[in-house]
């Protein structure tokens, strides 16, 4: 019989059969389990309401993709593998919210709570100490790669570990919906440079609210040693925006923030070969720092900037982006939902990649902004008979596939 071992925690070839077990309980019971799990953990521990979105809670986009990850963890447990995508961005999401090893303890505690409560007669004690088996060295992974990220990034120059305070030195307009703060460190030492197309973790209390708020925004400028630039998108509708509306209505210059040190593991690679940047709304942020770096290294193979937004008043960045493509030759073009100016770059519509030349056969595609935008264009970009592996994307909010 075949053992898992990693540290102190070991995985049997039983552990593993008794978890896959449950998959069947797992998916009849459905998202079912992460909103018990939740109501029981925040019920128990309100202190991880400072760490959580508590918005994706009321959204629900929080408690599907817990769903969808434990799943996912039960069926593929024998094979780690197939998640290393998964765990090494949901890692990086992780150190931006500061996530310490007690709290997968927490954690860990609740789900398993959570699971006997709601099938007490299917759950066994030894199916249960076979989830915990399974939960302890999932976590240990994670616990593991986390502290290696916390500790290259605190031994860098200009990098930190947990929150560091910073001030707001400029605040800029860059459309209808989407303003841009730049920071510098309160204490004037450098800061550590990021690679294009990561994020920040954010950390404020608007007026009014019970808890700390954290939400990770995209860089979108070049990394400059000395500060560093958000863009966000004030957030309306249904569930307004608890943090971008503070941002954008009462964080002015001279405010100050606690910033978490750039994370994330979608950013731009240099294969040498041409490369498309796609998006749509605020999805522009970390194309806008991918572009400023080509244009900056004055990269060599083409490059082709597509965006879509609503109209002409949410066209973040337009001018600059023009005037980049310009200086070096490369091509852009836009789709607005609403009519527009005749512009020979600005279409109307949805984004029609058959309208364009792309170098399908050897570029790199890299996309940002909603979920059903990026599938749409995902879905084009395999019909054209790009390679997947040559799609690379960043999805906004709990983690989710295309």
């Amino acid at each position: 019989m075949n053992n898992y071992l990693l540290g102190n925690f070991m995985l049997t070839e039983k552990d593993i059969s008794l978890v896959k077990s449950t998959i069947p309980l797992l998916e009849q019971a459905g998202s079912a389990i992460t909103e018990y799990f939740y109501n029981r953990m925040f019920r128990h521990n309100p202190e991880l309401k400072d760490i959580f979105n508590m918005s994706n809670q009321k959204t629900g986009k929080q408690k599907v993709a817990l769903f969808e990850a434990i799943a996912a963890y039960a069926k593929n447990i024998e094979n780690l593998a197939a998640l290393t995508t998964a765990v090494e961005r949901i890692a990086q999401k992780h150190t931006s919210f500061n996530i310490q090893p007690a709290h997968y303890q927490i954690v860990g505690h609740h789900l398993l709570a959570t699971l006997r409560e709601l099938a007490p007669d299917a759950f066994t004690t030894e199916i249960e100490e076979a989830w915990a088996n399974a939960y302890q060295f999932l976590a240990q992974i994670f616990i593991a790669r986390e502290e290696e990220l916390y500790t290259q990034r605190a031994s860098t120059k200009g990098g930190w570990r947990g929150k560091r305070r910073f001030k707001v030195v400029n605040k800029v307009k860059e459309s209808a919906l989407v303003t841009s703060f730049t920071f510098a460190p309160v204490d004037n030492k450098p800061v550590i440079d990021f690679n294009v197309g990561q994020y920040l973790g954010v950390e404020v209390q608007p007026n009014g609210s019970d808890n700390v708020e954290i939400r990770q925004y995209s860089l979108s400028d070049l990394p400059n040693t000395e500060t560093y630039r958000i863009s966000v998108k004030r957030e309306q509708g249904e569930y307004p925006g608890l943090v971008s509306n503070y941002l954008h209505d009462h964080v002015e210059i001279g405010g100050l923030v606690d910033l978490y040190a750039p994370a994330g593991d979608f950013f731009f690679i240099d294969r040498q070969a041409p490369v498309v940047l796609i998006s749509a709304g605020v999805g522009v942020t970390p194309m806008q720092a991918m572009l400023e770096k080509l244009s900056n290294d004055r990269y060599k193979d083409n490059v082709h900037y597509i965006h879509a937004c609503e109209n002409n008043e949410q066209h973040s960045f337009k001018n600059r982006v023009i005037d980049l493509c310009h200086t070096n030759s490369w091509k852009h073009n836009t789709w607005y939902n609403e009519k527009h100016d005749n512009d020979d770059n600005i279409h109307q519509g949805f984004i029609n990649f058959s309208q364009l030349e792309l170098p399908k056969d050897n570029g790199n595609f890299y996309m940002c902004g909603p979920v059903g935008f990026m599938q749409f264009a995902k879905s084009a970009l395999l019909d054209m008979g790009v390679c997947e592996s040559r799609i690379h994307y960043e999805v906004f909010g709990p983690h989710a596939n295309l």
